[in-house]
Order: C-alpha cells, then sequence, then structure tokens
C-alpha cells in the first residue's frame, strides 16, 4: 500500500495539471492530506462510492498519462544516472566512465 502511494504522489506531481480541478481536489485530499473517503464525501456532499470511483479513474488515468508520456520513469532513470555520476567522480574513475554515464543521460532527453 505505501508503495502505491508513493508512486499515485509521484504521478500526481507529474500530471497534476492534465486532471480536472475535482479530480485535483479529491486526489490531494487522498493522497497528499491523508483524508478518508468519507471525510471527502461529507465535504463535497457525495456519497463514499463517487469519491472511490472517482480516485480509482483518477488512478488509472495517472497510470495511463505514465504509460504514454512515461515522464516518472525517465526521472527516475536520470536520478540513477545522476547518483552514479557523482560516485563515479567521488571515486575518481576514469574520464571515459564519466563521458559514458553523460552520454547516458543525453539519451533519456
Amino acid at each position: 500500500m505505501i508503495e502505491k502511494t508513493i508512486r499515485m504522489n509521484n504521478l500526481y506531481d507529474f500530471y497534476q495539471s492534465l486532471l480536472t480541478i475535482k479530480q485535483n481536489h479529491y486526489m490531494a485530499m487522498y493522497y497528499l492530506d491523508d483524508w478518508s473517503l468519507g471525510e471527502i464525501a461529507e465535504s463535497y456532499h457525495v456519497s463514499r462510492q463517487a469519491v472511490y470511483d472517482n480516485i480509482k479513474r483518477t488512478e488509472a488515468l495517472l497510470e495511463e498519462y505514465e504509460d504514454k508520456l512515461n515522464l516518472h520513469a525517465r526521472f527516475e532513470q536520470r536520478q540513477t544516472y545522476i547518483s552514479r555520476l557523482r560516485e563515479s567522480i567521488q571515486q575518481k574513475e576514469s574520464p571515459d566512465r564519466l563521458i559514458q554515464i553523460v552520454e547516458s543521460l543525453e539519451k533519456l532527453e
């Protein structure tokens, strides 16, 4: 469950501007502010099931955006290469190795 929450928060960070105002509110309340479905439902004067359905559809939409755009996956790859680059610099690896990592980073763009 915690992995899903982290993933949804990350996807939400990347794609929130593509969501409707209502989707944004529900996702922010549920994932960022840790509101329960019942609390969100009460706040919006709708059923708990309506909130649940909206959140599930929005989660699926965020996954669909990621499948098409891969912004989160590329971000994670960049972070991995940057970490490798830092380690390589600290370990004073050869310039060829540093160039190799930088070239890998450039290919992600």
